[in-house]
């Protein structure tokens, strides 16, 4: 991927102040693009609808000049957005249903269900497991004022085990040894086809994809240190196979993007190429990606504690209907 074909920033020092407006420069790679669509790719965490209201609202600029979403970019234009100041709104306490594996008046550890949100963002303001929390413990701390009590997440379609504090001491504590890597988890996955070797290691630095900015990927040169390690336990008659992978360290998508480098995506993460076609007579409605062990000390009387959470109930029909076929 040449500098070019990569979206590039203005430098901070020649944007607006103001920390709610981006300004960046169309590569040539990106030229002819809808102004709509690579607004979309740059932030992902936003909807086009919502993106579309900034551009008719003025608050998107191409060449300082307003122009309508459908406007084709051209290489070196400068795009400057700036969202909306939003209001600080208090976080409502929801009930919400998650196992509990463990509580005493310091920490809790809880089974995520798959397709729960864990802190909330834009498109997800209410129904994530933090307002869960809150109705469960009424009060957690935070460090950011928006993810009280979130020692670690998991992607949305992703379930298992969650370590979750109580009281700030707890949660520093936690989150500086996840940071040094005194904290290990363990994950359960069914691949879509099996590594060349039934166990190794991966070591390939990991950083947003440089076109799709919903995805994470390889990055040898400006990548974070990202490594993992996977064991197959069991092989299927389709080709399919379960592995139980453990991770050195917590980059987001770890597991997903690394276990696609090496041909063997996740079972249903259609992001990273693990689709399931609908010839193979299975469904699989999300990625089968599952936090089984994690292994902590805990913050206040030293004590080495371990938590196993089983697997979510689709994932475990579909390996014991792999089994059987």
């Amino acid at each position: 991927m040449t500098e070019s074909s990569v979206p590039h920033c203005i430098p901070p020092e020649h944007q607006r102040e103001n920390d709610l407006s981006k300004t960046f420069l169309v590569a040539a790679s990106e030229a002819g693009l809808r102004l709509d669509r690579f607004l979309t790719s740059n932030f992902p965490e936003h909807s086009r609808s919502s993106l579309n209201k900034l551009i008719a609202s003025a608050d998107v600029r191409v060449n300082e000049q307003t122009v309508k979403a459908g406007y084709r970019l051209r290489e070196g234009d400068s795009v400057c957005i700036e969202f909306p100041v939003l209001k600080d709104e208090p976080l409502s306490p929801e009930k919400i249903d998650f196992p509990v594996l463990f509580e005493d008046e310091h920490l809790l550890v809880i089974s995520k269900p798959p397709g729960l949100v864990v802190h909330p963002a834009c498109g997800h303001q209410s129904g994530t497991l933090v307002h869960g929390l809150l109705y469960h413990c009424h009060e957690l701390p935070s460090l950011d004022g928006e993810r009280p009590g979130i020692v670690h997440r998991l992607d949305k379609d992703t379930s298992g085990i969650m370590l979750v504090a109580k009281d700030e001491f707890c949660l520093r504590t936690l989150m500086v040894d996840f940071k040094d890597r005194r904290i290990h988890k363990t994950y359960q996955a069914l691949l879509l086809r099996s590594p060349r070797d039934p166990q190794g290691r991966i070591v390939q630095p990991l950083g947003r994809h440089p076109v799709d900015r919903k995805k994470m990927a390889v990055r040898p040169a400006d990548g974070k240190y990202a490594a993992s390690n996977w064991q197959i336990t069991e092989v299927f008659a389709n080709g399919w196979c379960f592995a139980q992978i453990g991770i050195e360290t917590g980059r987001t998508h770890q597991i997903r993007v690394h276990m696609a480098w090496v041909k063997a995506p996740v079972l249903g993460d259609r992001l990273y190429g693990g689709s399931v076609s609908q010839q193979s007579g299975y469904h699989v409605g999300r990625q089968m990606l599952h936090a089984s062990i994690l292994q902590f000390t805990h913050p206040i009387h030293g004590k080495a504690m371990s938590f196993t959470a089983p697997l979510w109930n689709d994932m475990q029909t579909l390996l014991d209907t792999l089994r059987c076929a």
